[in-house]
């Protein structure tokens, strides 16, 4: 029966019972968000404890206020139309109940999503965008089913919340009891007004103010309300990073300087002297799941008090015979982050490289130019599915002659198949950097080759036969590192023996770092550092440990130049070995935060885009407690930013442009 009936007549009161009705629903939904928020904090306090007060926390919960009302807004747009729609036949019970469920269903989601985040923060250091569903999409069902169901058995008091909320959204929604009018046309009137206005004051939710020169918010606006990029996961909601990100364009050049002042500042193009004098080595790079420069006791001589042994025996030993240096960083956080980085000496800025338009630019690689150029053979191996990741389709793009999945080694008789499978991920680290170093004595000289170990990737299990074998420490990825570090130990033992191995260049490095255990390894520029070395038995020269700075993307250059490659080539890092140390940099963007860490001399600068935000003596201070922005030299502070300036305008130029490669 409808509820515009004569029985409603005077009972003024209602007469805006909707929009009464249409706030508090809204309002629950409030409710929920600060719960997720809480629950958020309370999941990853480890990470936020350290600059952790009351007056800050509080400060970040009423800042995500602001994200919340555009994130609800977007998300209950439809709801609030349904709602006030000036029509008087949908003034019934069953409209209602359809709206009900509309307003459950899409809410429940986006709750769940938040929910998610709680767990899935901890791997990624960001709140999740678009690009989460490209990153996972070449996944076998059969993995994410196991991992999500691994996660909700561990986290089963979130499943419980997530019902919580459901039930709650469901039970506590009000629906208009009455519209009562003296006639339609006053109806049509109300609800007309009622409406307009209820529009303009989405649109300036949605936008996040209410002035005409407010720009829309976005996922870096949240840094303004936090003393480091980290600390943005909490003031933000995922429905937010979500929205935020749909259909947005990647790479957005900014116009910072000429293109002539910018080139004379810092340019990507490498051009080799006259003099070079090429070596046909071979190169094997080794990208290790989740390596963090933490796990390496010779790294970190000064921990527990210069008592700390790490979970690395074999690394420790290999140190002694390899060149590294003092500071060495990833340039982000993700496997997807990590190849184009190290291999072809691209960083991630923005969203990963390789789930945007960009990559379907040209693109160079250390494969691609010695393959083009001087005839090398180069494979790509990862024991996961072919396909996982998105590993295969980058290799090929890259120059990678061939690939070696999981489907290879499976056919190998030598090996035993899916018995080696993890039961998760891939073949274990053992046999596969085993399959790796006979299939390397099977390539004709040079070769150029890739591995990216699994092992210590989620969930954090070894061979049964390994159980108690290696030191447990805070997390179980500890463990793993030990299990992988030991396989390699049995790969380099395999490969001394090969007639390849005194003329073969290594680099050990890892795709991107774990959350730290020690507060140095958990500041904003801790979780970005990663061991990086180069090994290469017929050079004794190369080793000792260097005072510079040294990131992935140094990797490429570095590896060319060791060989003395004598071609131009695009690559946005230096040769660490013929860049003095005085000029050696490091720049990382905080996903998820749009905030490039810029690194050089004796500073770290956090720049968002348009302005300097803070500067740290990261040297000095670990752990990054005092800004020296004001303090510091300005003409060094100008010149950093300058810099990075140039590095970012580039790098977006080139992505649009497609100008990746050195083009004669």
């Amino acid at each position: 029966m409808s509820l515009l009936t004569s029985k409603n007549i005077g009972n003024e009161k209602e007469l805006f019972s909707n929009v009464f009705s249409l706030i508090w629903n809204l309002f629950i939904i409030y409710v929920c968000y600060s719960l997720c928020r809480l629950t958020f904090l309370l999941e990853n306090f480890r990470l936020f404890s350290e600059n952790l007060t009351g007056e800050y926390a509080l400060n970040m919960f009423g800042a995500g206020i602001i994200f919340d009302t555009t994130a609800i807004l977007y998300s209950n747009a439809l709801f609030i139309l349904l709602f006030l729609l000036p029509f008087h036949w949908k003034e019934n019970a069953t409209f209602y109940k359809v709206v009900r469920w509309i307003f459950t269903v899409v809410n429940g989601f986006f709750l769940i999503s938040n929910l998610v985040d709680c767990v899935y923060f901890r791997f990624s250091g960001r709140r999740t965008t678009m690009s989460v569903f490209q990153e996972f999409s070449n996944e076998g069902g059969g993995n994410l089913a196991s991992i999500f169901m691994d996660e909700f058995i561990s986290h089963w008091y979130l499943v419980v919340l997530a019902a919580v909320f459901c039930y709650a959204i469901y039970k506590l929604y009000r629906a208009p009891r009455n519209i009562p009018v003296y006639s339609k046309w006053q109806y049509y009137l109300i609800q007309t007004v009622t409406l307009l206005v209820a529009i303009l004051f989405t649109v300036f939710g949605m936008r996040g103010g209410m002035t005409t020169a407010t720009r829309p918010i976005t996922i870096s606006n949240a840094n303004q309300y936090v003393d480091r990029p980290l600390d943005a996961g909490v003031v933000l909601n995922t429905p937010f990073s979500i929205f935020r990100t749909l259909g947005k364009k990647a790479f957005i050049v900014p116009d910072y300087m000429p293109e002539s002042e910018a080139l004379a500042v810092y340019s990507p193009v490498h051009v080799p002297a006259d003099s070079v004098q090429f070596k046909p080595m071979n190169v094997v790079v080794i990208i290790w799941e989740s390596f963090t420069k933490e796990f390496v006791g010779k790294l970190n001589p000064d921990l527990d008090n210069g008592t700390y042994k790490g979970y690395t025996p074999f690394i420790d030993s290999l140190l002694t015979k390899s060149l590294s240096f003092t500071y060495t960083y990833a340039n982000g956080r993700k496997s997807i982050e990590g190849m184009p980085s190290v291999l072809s000496s691209i960083p991630s800025f923005v969203e990963p490289f390789f789930l945007t338009p960009a990559s379907l630019n040209d693109v160079s690689s250390i494969a691609g130019e010695l393959t083009k150029n001087k005839g090398y053979y180069s494979a790509f191996f990862h024991g996961a599915m072919n396909g996982s990741m998105g590993f295969q389709a980058f290799a090929r793009s890259v120059g990678f002659t061939d690939y070696y999945g999981r489907t290879e080694y499976n056919e190998d008789p030598r090996y035993h198949g899916d018995d080696d499978f993890d039961g998760t991920w891939a073949i274990w680290d053992e046999e596969f950097l085993q399959y790796y170093c006979d299939k390397m004595t099977e390539f004709k000289q040079p070769f150029v080759t890739s591995v990216f170990t699994a092992s210590s990737h989620h969930p954090f299990a070894i061979p049964a036969c390994y159980e108690g074998k290696f030191p447990d420490g805070p997390t179980p990825l500890q463990r793993c590192i030990g299990y992988t570090d030991h396989a390699l130990q049995l790969f380099f033992e395999k490969a001394s023996r090969q007639p390849w191995f005194n003329n073969t260049l290594f680099v050990i490095t890892a795709d991107h770092t774990s959350f730290g255990t020690y507060p140095e390894y958990m500041t904003d520029l801790g979780l970005y550092s990663v061991p990086i070395l180069f090994y290469a038995p017929g050079m004794p020269e190369l080793r000792g440990m260097e005072d510079k700075i040294v990131e992935q993307i140094d990797i490429m250059p570095t590896v060319l130049g060791l060989l003395g490659y004598d071609r131009p080539y695009i690559s946005f890092g230096q040769d660490a070995l013929q860049t003095p140390a005085a000029e050696k940099f490091s720049v990382n963007n905080v996903m998820g935060t749009n905030v490039y860490q810029f690194v050089k001399g004796d500073y770290m600068i956090q720049f968002d885009g348009e302005k300097v935000l803070k500067a740290y003596r990261y040297r000095t201070d670990r752990l990054l407690k005092d800004d020296v922005k004001d303090t510091m030299p300005q003409d060094t502070l100008r010149a950093m930013e300058t810099q990075v300036k140039s590095f970012i305008q580039q790098y977006m130029q080139r992505m649009n442009s497609n100008d990746l490669v050195y083009r004669e």
